[in-house]
C-alpha cells in the first residue's frame, strides 16, 4: 500500500506543480508581463516536479507517476503486470486530486472561468482547435508518441545499474523539460494519461471528447520505448562487458 501511496502523492505533486505553473503563472499579469513564466517555465516546472518527486518517492515505488511510464516498464520487463492497474489507479486518482485543488485555488482568482472550447483550456492537451498551434490529430499523436517513446528510453538508461548512481531523476526531469519545450505547442504535451484526465475533468466536453488521444497514444509510445530499450539489451546476461 505504500508504493500505490507514494504512486498517488508523487502524481499529485507531478500535475499539481506543472499544470499549476500552467494555469496560475504561465501568463500571470497578462501578455508580456515579465512575472509571466511562460512557455519555458511551464516546461521547468514539469520537469522540476519528476526531478524532485523521484528523490522524494523513487525509493519507495520506483517514481512512475505516469501510466504511460508504468507500461513502458512493463514492457521493458522492468515492472510486473500484477502492479499495472493498482499503480494506473493510484496515479488518475492522484492527477484527480490536484485537478481539483487547482481548480479550486484558480476559482479563488476574480473573474476565473474556463473557456471549454480555448486550446489549452485548464492546462489541457488537444488536438486541432484545442492545439495551441492548431495541429491536427495525426501530428498530435505522432508527437505523443514518440516523445513517450524517447521518455522511457531515457528513464530505462537513466535507471540501469551501470549508470551514474544517483543523478537518474536529474536526466529524467531534463528529459521531461525538453519534451514540454518541444511539444507545448503541438498538443500541450501529455506523454501522461494520467496528467491528461486530472485537469481534463474539470475543463469541460471538449477536453474530455479527445481524451481518448491521451490515453492510447502515450501508452503506445511508452511500450515502443520499452521494447526499444528491451531489445538494445542492455540488462541482458550476454551483452559484452556484462558481470552479473
Amino acid at each position: 500500500m505504500k508504493r500505490f501511496a507514494a504512486e498517488f502523492l508523487g502524481t499529485f505533486w507531478l500535475v499539481l506543480g506543472g499544470c499549476g505553473s500552467a494555469v496560475l503563472a504561465a501568463n500571470f499579469g497578462g501578455d508580456g508581463n515579465p512575472l509571466g513564466i511562460g512557455l519555458l517555465g511551464v516546461s521547468l516546472a514539469f520537469g522540476l516536479t519528476v526531478l524532485t518527486g523521484a528523490y522524494a518517492f523513487g525509493h519507495i515505488s520506483g517514481a512512475h507517476f505516469n501510466p504511460a511510464v508504468s507500461f513502458g516498464l512493463w514492457a521493458g520487463g522492468r515492472f510486473p503486470t500484477r502492479d499495472l492497474v493498482p499503480y494506473i489507479v493510484a496515479q488518475v486518482l492522484g492527477a484527480i486530486l490536484a485537478g481539483f485543488i487547482l481548480f479550486q485555488i484558480a476559482s479563488g482568482a476574480p473573474g476565473f472561468a474556463i473557456d471549454p472550447n480555448a486550446a489549452g483550456a485548464f492546462a489541457t492537451n488537444g488536438f486541432g482547435a484545442r492545439s495551441p498551434g492548431g495541429y491536427g490529430m495525426a501530428a498530435a499523436v505522432l508527437c505523443e508518441i514518440v516523445m513517450t517513446a524517447m521518455f522511457i528510453v531515457v528513464i530505462m538508461g537513466a535507471t540501469h545499474r551501470k549508470a551514474p548512481a544517483g543523478f537518474a531523476p536529474i536526466a529524467i526531469g531534463l528529459a521531461l523539460t525538453l519534451i514540454h519545450l518541444i511539444s507545448i505547442p503541438v498538443t500541450n504535451t501529455s506523454v501522461n494519461p494520467a496528467r491528461s484526465t486530472g485537469v481534463a475533468l474539470f475543463a469541460g466536453s471538449g477536453a474530455i471528447s479527445q481524451l481518448w488521444v491521451f490515453w492510447v497514444a502515450p501508452i503506445v509510445g511508452g511500450i515502443i520505448g520499452g521494447l526499444i530499450y528491451k531489445w538494445l539489451g542492455p540488462d541482458r546476461p550476454d551483452v559484452v562487458g556484462d558481470q552479473r
